[in-house]
């Protein structure tokens, strides 16, 4: 059972969401009617899904989505009356899965906040992969410049120079990008 909380900015649609939530067996934490604590009622919370049912989005809504996608990720489905490209693109820009204009019915609240929990799923996945990504880049960097400071104190052959980098690495149990990070430092405070 998923919890969810609910931000309701007056719509009369946001009161039917309420009324259904515990329904479709979902528990619904709490109702808030303003988003300017949003970030640490979430923190707080620790909803599985955010709702948000509101007619139309205004910045200080977009600054509170921003705040909950950086401080605690989660599902965000989104039911409004603002169909403009720009407030659908700052949405999605500030972490809303789906986003849904002018209506819904009962019976599609399931499916949607499913698919927004897997689209949610799906981004976390890809910015995971980029991140051990981006590492793994940067400790390829530093393992070159390691091997380029080798061959230059040592006299080396950039094969010759990455074997003893191994090497070093395996005699010391540590992982290749730290030698290099030493072999730098060390580097640094010979110059």
């Amino acid at each position: 059972m998923q919890s969810v909380l609910l931000l309701n900015r007056g719509v009369s649609h946001g009161s039917l969401v309420r009324k259904m939530l515990p329904s479709l067996g979902y528990t619904l934490f709490d109702e808030l009617h303003s988003a300017s604590a949003l970030d640490s009622d979430v923190d707080r919370l620790e909803p599985d899904v955010l709702i948000v049912c509101t007619d139309s989005f205004q910045e200080d809504l977009f600054d509170s989505l921003r705040r909950v996608a950086e401080s605690r990720p989660l599902p965000v489905v989104v039911f409004t009356n603002d169909s403009s490209r720009e407030s659908i693109r700052k949405a999605v820009d500030v972490g809303v899965a789906a986003y849904v204009v002018d209506g819904w019915a009962a019976e599609r609240l399931t499916p949607i906040i499913d698919a927004a929990c897997a689209r949610f799923e799906a981004l976390q996945s890809v910015k995971r992969e980029l991140a051990a990504t981006q590492h793994k880049l940067a400790e390829r960097k530093l393992i070159e410049k390691a091997k380029g400071i080798v061959m230059k104190q040592r006299g080396l052959t950039e094969d010759e120079a990455y074997g003893a980098l191994r090497k070093m690495a395996m005699n010391q149990n540590l992982p290749l990008a730290e030698v290099a990070r030493r072999v730098i430092a060390v580097s640094q405070l010979l110059v």
